[in-house]
């Protein structure tokens, strides 16, 4: 929905046999300059406030007879200035998004053009074609030059035995080092990140990914450039307990398309370390909402089973996929202020939704859900859904189930893409919420589909089931990279936490690295409109104070400021939601005293009710303590934070 637009738009005489052709975009506050010059090689280049971020960089697209980008005549080009808003289905980080950018629009002989846009927050360009047949695509060069040997921070891709190297569930832990010590041989799936000294952050992605495959990066000199999967010709379903297609055959090319269409656009994300988390670049660049009723989309929070093996005590039944737990569920759901529950693997026999596990009546868990107000979600097995996608959904509307999670796509092929269009416009018709796991990253998607609420996409809390990845260093990396693709399903709210020390790897009793408070926060500094809580019930039921806070969350914000912040250390993050303020902040293995200014509220007087790490938090991340106190726009709240520690401020004006 759009609120408002100014658009001045400037339209340049045709140039034809004009090279080379050169144009300098400017950002709406003037900070950020992009230029543009297409000679035997279309490039582009970014300054801020005069500096250089990203050198001369070469543009090009290769379809099966032609290469475009390679001594281009331009026929003519056009620039227009927009001034405008995103009302959000979906309020993310805010209601309403500001949408201002500056555009370069050049045509060029041979019936194509290329858009460029300059923001405030980045930049971003894309292909459009206008050809009357189908075309083939045979590669893309996407070019990111930088100079002075930037950090980079990356998710590599770890090869399977069982597949290429396109294959990865998009989980991986940030390596970070010098461009120049980059391998070769390393393939990251975007988004990236590169920090150069004394310079704004750059975050490389895209957005508006449609029938067409997702962009990694690789080394390339003093260059990340994007590398494309081929397209998938053969294909095995693996054995084992999750089976999944396995492309056992590429074609020598990345994408058969329309000939009339745009290309994703190639994002740079650009600010400092308060701006990076709180940007919606990605989401602004996807295209508007497809959905002409978005009234039954509903966010809230959402519980989880699997990840403690439904490992419950204090309870007067035996655990497990049966029809008490959920009934337990459900209740505790409704006792503590979660919206939904979600039934996770194993409700049904992994390979037919129609095969319900023996002990679970499903019939009898609709009906109890309805009677107590609360939602039902359903995992499924992508490849399983896919093949019963109709009658499934019929079935998941006769139960009132309004979300779905589908798992192990573990591909961004073109292929694969279309298949979370397919799945999303089939949930749309049937009033169902849809998150995809083993999923790449949003790229603007939740813009086109707001039902599309989350996504997995990143390393989360199951890695806490097998492994010591889940640490706070990478919890605080999450927020400045991952994040800024778009909504992010980390699972968080784990009871059982510990110290770098006492952690281990524990199926059936995991815990969390950090404190308690660590978790809590999560669940505010997140960007996900559907958190699933992935702690034990029995547990939180001991602790109904903390469990009554967290409850109280809102999922959506009309607006989002990071108060503070260093890449890869901490993060505090305030967001509002009406008159009421949510504070929450996160750190590494760092302790940390920080002051938190109120100064941003507006005028009167607030209770702050404060959730912190304990005094003894440092020893038993457990530990944490609740403190009232009345609070004034002029005050500051002094704030300590344990080694992995972290806190949420509830704000009511009174």
């Amino acid at each position: 929905m759009k609120l408002s637009c100014l658009v001045l738009l400037l339209l340049c005489a045709p140039v034809f046999a004009a090279r080379p052709f050169q144009r300098t975009l400017t950002s709406p506050d003037g900070r950020l300059a992009l230029r543009v010059v297409f000679d035997t090689r279309i490039t582009f280049s970014v300054t801020h406030a005069g500096q250089p971020l990203v050198q001369p960089s070469a543009i090009s697209l290769t379809l099966d007879d032609k290469r475009l980008g390679i001594n281009s005549v331009v026929r003519q080009s056009r620039i227009r200035t927009v001034r405008d808003s995103i009302v959000a289905p979906v309020a993310l980080k805010r209601r309403v998004v500001p949408d201002q950018y500056t555009e370069l629009t050049v045509e060029c002989r041979g019936n194509y053009s290329l858009i460029f846009r300059a923001y405030n927050d980045g930049v971003a360009y894309r292909f459009r074609t206008s050809f009357p047949d189908s075309i083939i695509v045979r590669s893309e060069e996407a070019r990111f030059e930088f100079a002075d040997d930037p950090t980079v921070y990356y998710p590599a891709v770890q090869p399977r035995a069982d597949a290429d190297r396109f294959h990865t569930s998009f989980e991986e832990l940030y390596q970070v080092q010098p461009l120049s010590q980059v391998p070769d041989t390393a393939l990251a799936f975007s988004p990236v990140l590169v920090a150069a000294s004394n310079k704004p952050r750059v975050v490389i992605t895209e957005s508006d990914l449609e029938e067409y495959p997702g962009m990694f990066l690789a080394k390339n000199g003093t260059a990340l450039t994007g590398v494309f999967a081929p397209f998938p010709l053969a294909e095995r379903m693996t054995q084992g307990e999750f089976p999944q297609a396995i492309v056992t055959r590429r074609a020598d090319y990345i994408a058969r398309t329309t000939g009339r269409r745009v290309f994703p656009w190639r994002v740079l994300v650009i600010g400092s370390d308060r701006d990076l988390p709180s940007s919606d670049l990605v989401y602004r660049l996807g295209a508007p909402n497809r959905l002409t009723d978005v009234s039954w989309i509903r966010p809230g929070q959402c519980t989880d089973e699997w990840i403690t093996n439904i490992n419950l005590f204090n309870v007067s039944f035996r655990a497990g996929i049966n029809t008490a737990t959920y009934k337990f569920y459900i209740d505790f759901a409704k006792r503590v202020g979660f919206e939904r529950i979600l039934l996770d693997a194993g409700w049904s026999d992994y390979l037919d939704l129609f095969k319900i596990t023996p002990g679970l009546d499903m019939d009898e868990v609709a009906r109890y859900a309805r009677a107590q107000g609360i939602g039902l979600s359903m995992w499924t097995l992508a490849s399983t859904l896919d093949r019963q996608l109709e009658p499934a959904l019929v079935q998941f509307q006769r139960w009132g189930v309004d979300f779905i999670m589908t798992d192990f796509m573990d591909r961004d092929d073109q292929l694969m893409v279309r298949f979370y269009t397919r799945i999303a416009e089939a949930c749309a018709k049937s009033r169902i919420m849809i998150m995809f796991h083993g999923a790449y990253k949003p790229a603007g998607f939740d813009r086109t589909y707001p039902h599309a609420i989350t996504r997995e996409g990143v390393l989360g809390s199951e890695y806490n089931i097998w492994s010591h990845k889940a640490t706070p260093e990478h919890d605080v990396l999450l927020p400045f990279i991952r994040m800024v693709s778009g909504p992010m399903d980390y699972e968080p709210g784990l009871l059982e936490n510990a110290t770098k020390d006492q952690f281990r790897p524990i199926a059936g009793k995991v815990m969390s690295q950090g404190t308690r408070c660590h978790q809590l926060a999560m669940f505010l500094v997140y960007d996900s409109p559907l958190p699933i809580f992935s702690g034990n019930p029995s547990q939180a039921l001991l602790e109904p104070r903390f469990m009554e806070f967290l409850g109280g969350f809102p999922t959506t914000y009309d607006e989002t400021r990071i108060l503070d912040a260093q890449l890869g250390d901490y993060i505090v993050t305030a967001r509002r939601k009406g008159q009421d303020w949510y504070i929450a902040g996160m750190t590494d293995w760092t302790a940390r005293d920080l002051t938190l200014r109120l100064d941003f509220l507006p005028m009167g007087e607030y209770e702050a009710v404060r959730c912190a790490d304990g005094p003894n938090a440092d020893r038993n991340p457990v530990d944490y303590q609740f403190s009232t106190q009345t609070v004034r726009p002029r005050d500051s709240l002094p704030v300590h934070l344990a080694p992995g520690g972290g806190f949420v401020v509830r704000l009511r004006r009174k």
